[in-house]
């Protein structure tokens, strides 16, 4: 059964840093597209960040071009955040999600429906 579970979520103020992580179990990471989704309070999950594990081509949203950093480690099985220079804006509880296929390096990439499998989620708050 494939299972996503995000940690490193928390509370810091704005300028501050975080790196959130993915573990993935029930399946090996490499040669899927994975993706962080975020939700802030009273809008709509968004896409921030992808990248495909069998090949690291990346893709960001402009909101976090600059700032957010996504990478893998398949030797770990975990996906990963980090995420610099954080502003209020950020506040959101994230997501990971993943699905067995190339990442198109488009923005389809930040698309929900792209994607099969999605963790629980971990929140983030940043304070100014």
């Amino acid at each position: 059964q494939v299972q996503l579970v995000e940690s490193g979520g928390g509370s810091v103020q704005a300028g501050g840093s975080l790196r959130l992580s993915c573990a993935a179990s029930g399946y090996t990471i490499s040669n899927y597209c994975m993706g962080w989704f975020r939700q802030a309070p009273g809008k709509e999950r968004e896409g921030v960040a992808a990248i495909y594990t069998g090949g690291g081509s990346t893709y960001y949203a402009d909101s976090v071009k600059g700032r957010f950093t996504i990478s893998h480690d398949n030797a770990k099985n975990t996906l990963y955040l980090h995420m610099i220079s954080l502003k209020p804006e950020d506040t959101a509880m994230y997501y990971c999600a993943a699905v067995r296929a190339y990442c198109s390096g488009r923005s389809d990439d930040l698309q929900e429906y792209e994607y099969h499998y999605w963790g629980q989620g971990t929140r983030v708050t940043v304070s100014s």
